[in-house]
């Protein structure tokens, strides 16, 4: 009988427990359900205010907030190019401080222009009474070629910006590296501000770390030229391509700390699925050196100064033939002489305004770039871009169809692996050499 009475008294004590737990539930839902009743108010408060009442108070006031939010992206989107506002303070502003007449005037490190306010203008462009200059950092008058970014612009010797003048550009690239003579070539770059895109097999970049370790600080293009140049990526099968540039990344990526950027096949041997596979933009070239076959300075020097030199050009040589370094040694102070800017192949994309995208590129001609032929193209340029010497320039083939018979000694169309491109393969007549 006393059990009966426990277990009824626990059941009872259950229930009571329960009850408590049901209503402890049902008051935080009714809690829950109220603040989410205060959020709703105070958002319906916050969109009444700033969108009905704040227009009409602005509207009386003589502002809006069009234009509000107009100044704020202009502040956003300000040109990183333009000049800013010095005051004319400190020891190094001197000579400046002792004019106090707005305009332009001279002293003995050149001339400047003192606003109103007695501020200078200073580091970049600045348009006055109509014509565009460029000051220095010091709020100097610049004249020549200045560079932003990967753009070039001339300012004749009155320090006015001339939009006729273009600066040609070039890019070099070298296979199969990094070799004994890779040093030698950086060298050459160096002395003459150049820099150049290395498309590099995979099994020889831990031999030479340190050339690497050097291209990445120069600022050269990274690029991958497979594993071990097999001799078509187009039947070795995809996981097999994958394999080749994955390896060659990793290989980079304990040198340098980084992975290719761009790629190229070997052989020139591509289709469409090998670049997804691989998802890297990838080049091929305009003008053959042939020093593959060559392997003689002179004739090297010739085919690259006597060959199709149009701006975005880009130039196929191997940096692990002596001869091709020793022609390097006058192609590139010559073609700098010249007034060619020697540039990465994505500088020379980022300039003519493309953006790199998985798809293969041989050229960065005006003609190719007007015709449609350029992937990622952005189309036009602002006023202030230099980009070439405006000649355009002739591909050997039939640009309205993307297909062309590139100076590349291939007897099949470009761009669906023809069967003797002129890589420095069997095609050539001897033995293909892997960085010897």
């Amino acid at each position: 009988m006393d059990n009966d009475v426990e277990r009824e008294l626990r059941r009872k004590k259950q229930r009571q427990i329960r009850m408590r737990q049901k209503q402890q539930q049902l008051r935080r839902r009714r809690y829950m359900k109220l603040g989410t009743y205060c959020v709703a108010f105070v958002l319906a408060v916050i969109f009444v205010v700033r969108g009905v009442i704040m227009p009409v108070v602005h509207s009386f006031g003589g502002s809006s907030p069009e234009e509000r939010v107009e100044v704020q992206a202009k502040t956003v989107q300000a040109d990183p190019n333009a000049a800013v506002r010095q005051p004319l303070k400190g020891q190094g502003d001197l000579s400046k401080a002792t004019e106090l007449t707005p305009g332009w005037h001279d002293d003995e490190n050149g001339r400047w222009y003192q606003n109103a306010d007695h501020t200078y203008y200073a580091g970049g462009f600045q348009e006055i009474d109509g014509t565009t200059y460029c000051f220095s950092d010091n709020g100097y008058l610049e004249t020549g070629w200045i560079t932003k970014g990967v753009k070039d612009y001339y300012f004749d010797d009155d320090g006015s910006y001339n939009p006729e003048m273009r600066r040609k550009m070039l890019a070099l690239t070298f296979d199969d590296g990094p070799g004994q003579y890779t040093d030698t070539l950086l060298d050459i770059l160096e002395a003459n501000g150049a820099k150049a895109t290395f498309f590099m097999q995979g099994q020889n970049v831990g031999l030479y770390p340190d050339t690497v370790k050097r291209m990445v600080q120069m600022g050269c293009d990274i690029g991958s030229h497979s594993w071990d140049h097999p001799m078509t990526l187009k039947t070795i099968g995809l996981d097999s391509v994958a394999k080749q540039f994955k390896d060659t990344d990793d290989a980079l990526i304990e040198v340098c700390g980084q992975a290719a950027t761009v790629a190229r096949a070997p052989y020139g041997e591509w289709n469409q699925d090998v670049i997804d596979t691989v998802g890297k933009p990838f080049f091929m070239w305009s003008l053959d050196s042939m020093d593959w076959s060559y392997r003689d300075a002179e004739l090297d020097y010739n085919e690259v100064m006597n060959g199709d030199l149009t701006d975005g050009t880009i130039i196929l040589m191997h940096d692990i033939h002596e001869p091709s370094v020793q022609a390097c040694q006058r192609i590139i102070p010559d073609l700098v002489a010249q007034g060619y800017k020697l540039v990465t192949v994505s500088e020379l994309a980022a300039a003519k305004g493309v953006t790199l995208q998985n798809a293969s590129y041989s050229d960065f001609w005006d003609s190719s770039l007007a015709s449609g032929n350029v992937a990622g193209y952005n189309g036009g340029s602002d006023s202030l871009m230099s980009s070439g010497d405006g000649s355009g320039g002739e591909s050997s083939g039939d640009e309205s169809s993307g297909e062309a018979d590139y100076s590349d000694g291939s007897e099949g169309e470009f761009g669906d692996g023809a069967d003797a491109y002129s890589d420095g393969g069997e095609d050539s007549g001897s033995e293909y050499t892997d960085g010897e």
